[in-house]
């Protein structure tokens, strides 16, 4: 599908019912990104997507643990936007470089820290099993110092952003100027 297909809405082109959603973003980023004014061709899947990913920021997994379960569907997923933005959001966290490359890159080598290498192994579980993760593999995520409620909040972060990297990838979504030095 060309990205032609999904313009980039401006708020005076977008579905009267996106635009609300897109001020709102405009205002707490400073401009509108190009993967917002995208998504806006739907209003209901932009408004879906970020009511999950805030549902998604209000749970009891830490602020790291939550972007390497969405640094694993990116990576995974091939989303370049979504890749750009984390990596800006894990630096802005105060990540270490080496952490931040390991995710990048697919968790190719393992994470430097273990119990974050946990949910990213859990997360790609998950994923592998469709859910249907194994009592030792739950254990051993649990090992780690997470819970039940974790693992079910794992299972929402993969929701969210599954819908997002692929909205991404289908409305052939740029990195914006703003991100181009994370991509």
């Amino acid at each position: 599908m060309t990205s032609s297909a999904f313009p980039e809405h401006t708020l005076e082109t977008a579905p009267a019912a996106a635009r609300r959603t897109m001020e709102s973003v405009a205002r707490r980023t400073g401009y509108l990104p190009s993967a917002v004014a995208r998504l806006a061709t739907s209003p209901q899947l932009l408004d879906g997507f970020l009511r999950m990913s805030a549902v998604f920021e209000s749970t009891t997994l830490d602020p790291l643990s939550r972007e390497v379960v969405i640094m694993t569907i990116a990576t995974r997923n091939e989303c370049h936007v979504c890749v750009a933005m984390h990596t800006a959001k894990l630096t802005a966290l105060g990540a270490d470089d080496e952490l931040i490359t390991a995710l990048r890159d697919d968790g190719a080598p393992p994470l430097p820290d273990e119990r974050l290498e946990a949910v990213r192994q859990f997360t790609l579980d998950v994923l592998a099993t469709s859910g249907a993760v194994g009592d030792a593999r739950l254990r051993s995520f649990q090992a780690h110092g997470y819970t039940p409620q974790n693992a079910l909040e794992v299972v929402l972060g993969i929701g969210a952003y599954t819908m997002s990297t692929l909205a991404n990838r289908l409305t052939g979504a740029p990195v914006d100027d703003q991100l181009a030095a994370f991509a």
